[in-house]
């Protein structure tokens, strides 16, 4: 081998090192190579954004749904790819204008997420869902129906086994028609039925556990 040839391997080995070392480095981890199940709680603030059928402007009485928060849990499967399949149970209570003793909304529902980038820490994605709802005193139900949201959220994962993150949600409520303990007719428009809208904020903490591989 020449010279020549022993001076640019030289130079190569010298300055291979040093491009890498000044070269910016991005925290990106490594894409996930397991299934997840997923679980968690979520504290939940629920702004009615207008109770539409549930409180109509012809009502004698004031409005018996209003405002509140409470707790959710849910639990899912996210998958290698973008996506989580789950369901949660929420139970919050709610400012009834003292028409109920202690108002309580519960909701059963089905989710997905899609997750919009994959490989980092700080990850949004955008949800959506629905099942059902019930709505009384304490843990009665004065009506039911069925509930649908569209949201968006991020997830920060601290650990390869924890996850935080928070979320926004518009929820629509179908409720039964129901006379409440005024004598004040509720939700009673389509057929029966009446709308009400909310917008949710949660704050969410969640555990992911690898499943086995098939």
């Amino acid at each position: 081998m020449s010279r020549a040839a022993v001076a640019g391997l030289l130079v190569l080995g010298w300055s291979a090192p040093a491009l890498a070392e000044g070269a910016p480095r991005r925290a990106v981890l490594p894409p996930s190579s397991f299934d997840y199940l997923q679980y968690g709680v979520a504290f939940a603030a629920e702004t009615v954004a207008s109770p539409g059928d549930v409180c109509p402007a012809s009502a004698v009485y004031p409005c018996i749904l209003g405002s509140g928060g409470g707790l959710a849990v849910r639990v899912g499967y996210r998958s290698r790819g973008p996506w989580y399949v789950g369901g949660a149970y929420e139970s919050s209570r709610h400012d009834s204008s003292n028409l109920l003793r202690l108002a309580i909304l519960q909701q059963l529902r089905a989710e997905s997420r899609f997750y919009l980038d994959e490989g980092r820490r700080l990850t949004p994605y955008a949800a959506g869902g629905g099942g059902v709802a019930l709505y009384g005193s304490e843990w009665s139900s004065d009506t039911g129906g069925i509930t649908t949201f569209l949201g968006l959220g991020f997830e920060l994962q601290l650990s390869r086994t924890a996850v935080v993150g928070a979320g926004a949600a518009y929820r629509a409520f179908l409720f039964r028609g129901w006379t409440d303990s005024a004598n004040q007719r509720r939700a009673d428009r389509y057929l029966g039925f009446g709308l009400a809208h909310v917008v949710a904020l949660e704050l969410v903490l969640e555990i992911r556990s690898p499943l086995p591989r098939w």
